[in-house]
């Protein structure tokens, strides 16, 4: 049977790509011909490869597109990757409909939130005014004091092959989409949870305002009434996945890319 359509998946900040596994079969057995991959700083491509974590996801996206030879595709990432999808389709014209699950606009902006807003401005005027030994300060206090705050900072240590938290500052300004938003011409659909405790909320109207290009665009905010609220709708996943395939169903065929003249 001819397959739907190819939908090319990749995951996040501290993502195995065997995590989705199940999920790949739903949209194989949808009808999907479902590519999983890991990117720098994930999975085997870091404890393998060594390859560290970077925004310009548009390259592994290009590399994986080659070796299928695949010419017209759904590419959706989850949770950090619901913002290097939006990278990647910015300068990957055979992505076509791309699904961001769930949006992230702004990697630092994330990591911020967990912090009340006059450390958040302590912090941001810091890591412009090139103070590192302030930044560093802060966070080693911090992480004493939160599981959660030492298990994101060490794994971001990790996963970017960087040795102060400083310079994992610097390096996750560079994951933010409003800058390369407007380039965007695909089918768009935007996952949000209405309670990440990762993902400020604003981030999905933030989404939505710089995506001024786009063919179209959908946007889900999943709530507690449906046990969907949480960060990639941990909870209530099923009701993710049935959006993002009745969304590329409701789209129909994508059309190959016309062929490039030798």
């Amino acid at each position: 049977m001819k397959p739907r359509g190819t939908l090319v998946v990749f995951g996040g900040f501290d993502s195995y790509i065997e995590e989705w596994l199940p999920a790949a079969l739903f949209f194989r057995n949808a009808g999907y011909d479902t590519v999983l991959f890991e990117g720098p700083g994930q999975g085997a491509a870091l404890e393998l490869a060594h390859l560290t974590m970077s925004p310009e996801w548009e390259k592994p996206v290009k590399a994986v597109l080659d070796f299928f030879r695949l010419d017209a595709v759904t590419l959706m990432g989850f949770s950090l990757g619901g913002g290097l999808v939006i990278r990647a389709a910015a300068f990957e014209p055979r992505v076509r409909r791309v699904i961001a699950y769930d949006i992230m606009t702004d990697g630092l902006g994330c990591i911020l939130r967990l912090f009340p807003p006059p450390a958040q401005k302590d912090l941001l005027g810091w890591i412009d005014a090139g103070n590192a030994e302030a930044v560093d300060k802060f966070f080693a206090d911090a992480m004493a004091k939160s599981l959660l705050l030492d298990w994101m900072m060490q794994l971001a240590l990790h996963n970017t092959g960087l040795r102060t938290l400083y310079e994992v500052m610097k390096h996750y300004q560079k994951y933010e989409s409003a800058s390369i938003s407007s380039r965007l011409t695909q089918d768009v659909l935007l996952m949000a949870g209405a309670e990440d405790h990762y993902v400020p909320v604003h981030q999905l109207p933030d989404q939505i305002a710089t995506l001024t290009h786009v063919r179209s665009l959908t946007a889900r905010l999943f709530t507690r009434a449906e046990q969907a609220q949480n960060h990639c709708q941990v909870g209530n996943m099923g009701l993710a996945f049935r959006i993002m395939n009745d969304w590329m169903n409701g789209l129909g065929p994508i059309e190959s890319l016309p062929a490039t003249p030798r």
